[in-house]
């Protein structure tokens, strides 16, 4: 088991930061999955089985998929499970790092932080009970466009799947919050993101830290940049919805 410590350096990185293959994924897997008990007691969340495979295997097949090669897992609750089975990526022709929490769980912004030195300038950040089949290249490229901090994929939701989060307008992000309850909330954080190392930096190292917070300082400041998806995401945070995203993904294709 590793347990990287914070350093200032970063790893080598290919010179354009932009080339799918070249940008990471900081894949949040370190939740205890309380909702998922008894499933969860002695398995993680991300090897619960989908039909004959784990689920973190249909997430790497996914990324593989769309041109990502490397992939960062930020792991807390029986993370040494994952990293065993996992490795070190060589058989799928892709890299996997690791980093741990710790003594305690950072929750998902503090786990981002302690991951930073291992994710470049440029990074994805997504949820490790997530599967979100979207054009990752086109996203990359809208966030190379906009310049912006940050870039968040919003799905219209009306409340279907939970309770939306977002105002999204026009093609921009204006408003983000899982605190408050805005009538204009119509879309809802479908689950990936990009951001860059400035805006990483953000959140204070080696406490724990929700993610959300630093995404809604970020829209109320303009430095957060909306992407619009129309396909559905798949999730595996609540007993109905693993049992969705497991006939989802036994019905697919391997």
């Amino acid at each position: 088991m590793t347990y990287p410590a914070e350093t200032s350096g970063t790893p080598a990185m290919a010179p354009h930061p932009y080339r799918i293959a070249e940008v990471p994924v900081a894949l949040l897997a370190g939740g205890l999955a309380t909702r998922l008990r008894p499933d969860t007691e002695q398995v993680p969340k991300a090897l619960l089985d989908m039909g004959g495979r784990p689920f973190i295997d249909f997430q790497m097949d996914l990324f593989r998929r769309h041109g990502i090669r490397r992939v960062v897992l930020c792991l807390g609750y029986l993370g040494e499970a994952v990293e065993a089975h996992l490795g070190r990526g060589t058989a799928r022709d892709m890299e996997f790092l690791y980093s741990y929490d710790g003594d305690r769980l950072l929750g998902t912004g503090g786990a981002l932080r302690r991951a930073a030195h291992l994710l470049g300038d440029v990074c994805w950040v997504c949820y490790g009970d997530s599967y979100m089949d979207i054009d990752y290249r086109a996203i990359l490229d809208s966030f190379r466009r906009e310049g912006a901090l940050g870039l968040m994929t919003v799905v219209r939701n009306a409340d279907r799947w939970d309770r939306s989060n977002a105002v999204f307008r026009d093609g921009r992000l204006l408003r983000y919050s899982k605190r408050v309850k805005d009538p204009a909330m119509t879309y809802i954080d479908f689950g990936a993101a990009l951001l860059r190392r400035e805006a990483i930096e953000r959140i204070p190292p080696g406490v724990p830290y929700d993610l959300a917070q630093l995404y809604e300082a970020m829209a109320e400041e303009g430095t957060l940049a909306g992407y619009e998806v129309s396909r559905r995401f798949y999730e595996i945070g609540t007993p109905a919805s693993l049992d969705e995203t497991r006939a989802y993904l036994s019905g697919l294709k391997t």
